[in-house]
């Protein structure tokens, strides 16, 4: 199972148009200029609310992906893929939080392009679908 960030980016470069930068201090995958994908780790807030509520929390790598959308979001967790979670700094954000150690790859690399096509430009993500649908 387990995948790591340097996969997790091969997968994400893939995709038409993305290119990997790093944003604050993080690897992050771009699609037209906009992030879709990115590495997180924890900050001192998100580690005291882990603390206070009694929690460990996953060891990183952690892949931080967007959805389209709340609704997206909550479907994909409730999919109940291994290793896919969220934290309360994310609550009203659309995006989901991907342990890489217990995650699946076909899992991953789904994610991965729910969340490019959440931010590609439509004619984009159109054509890219097309082109998908005939290679099956």
């Amino acid at each position: 199972m387990a995948v790591s960030v340097d996969e997790a980016g091969r997968m994400a470069l893939e995709l038409p148009g993305v290119e990997e930068r790093v944003r604050h201090g993080a690897r992050t995958w771009f699609v037209v200029d906009k992030p879709f994908a990115w590495e997180r780790g924890y900050s001192k807030a998100d580690m005291k609310r882990f603390e206070a509520a009694g929690e460990t929390p996953p060891e990183p790598p952690l892949l931080a992906v967007m959805t389209a959308d709340l609704q997206d979001k909550e479907a994909l967790l409730a999919a109940g893929h291994k290793g896919f979670f969220t934290i309360e700094h994310f609550a009203t954000y659309p995006a989901v939080l991907i342990h890489l150690k217990v995650a699946g790859k076909r899992a991953v690399r789904e994610a991965l392009l729910d969340g490019w096509l959440a931010k590609a430009p439509p004619a984009m993500a159109d054509a890219h679908l097309a082109t998908m649908k005939k290679r099956r």
